[in-house]
């Protein structure tokens, strides 16, 4: 199995940090960044960044524009979700319209899976 870290991908995630989407930066200034237990941001895991980050928790945060919902980005998801659970992480992901329309809902939702995983240690 590939290593957790990936240093070949440490400037990426940097430059990804930098240039947030405004769905990202919403939900990291109104959310997670004040959130009880900590979220990083544009994280590495093996050969892929995840969005946001809980290490408590094993929680992935994935943010997904439009082109997420074509058939071929679809399935490379599916294959990278697969990917980051062979490390015990789950992933949530939510389209930039839920960030957009159902901000509550979504913050609601962390919450509980995060609150379900740290109870399930």
């Amino acid at each position: 199995m590939d290593r957790k870290h990936n240093p070949a991908l440490v400037e990426n995630a940097r430059e990804l940090r930098k240039n947030m989407t405004p769905q990202e930066r919403h939900l990291w200034y109104d959310f997670l960044r004040g959130y009880e237990l900590r979220f990083a941001r544009q994280k590495i895991i093996g050969k892929y960044i995840v969005d946001f980050y809980c290490a408590k928790a094993r929680l992935a945060v994935e943010l997904d524009g439009s082109q997420h919902y074509e058939d071929a980005a679809r399935c490379i998801d599916e294959q990278r979700d697969e990917y980051i659970a062979r490390f015990g992480i789950r992933v949530l992901r939510f389209s930039n319209n839920d960030i957009n329309k159902h901000f509550y809902e979504v913050c609601t939702q962390i919450d509980d899976v995060v609150k379900q995983r740290i109870k399930a240690e």
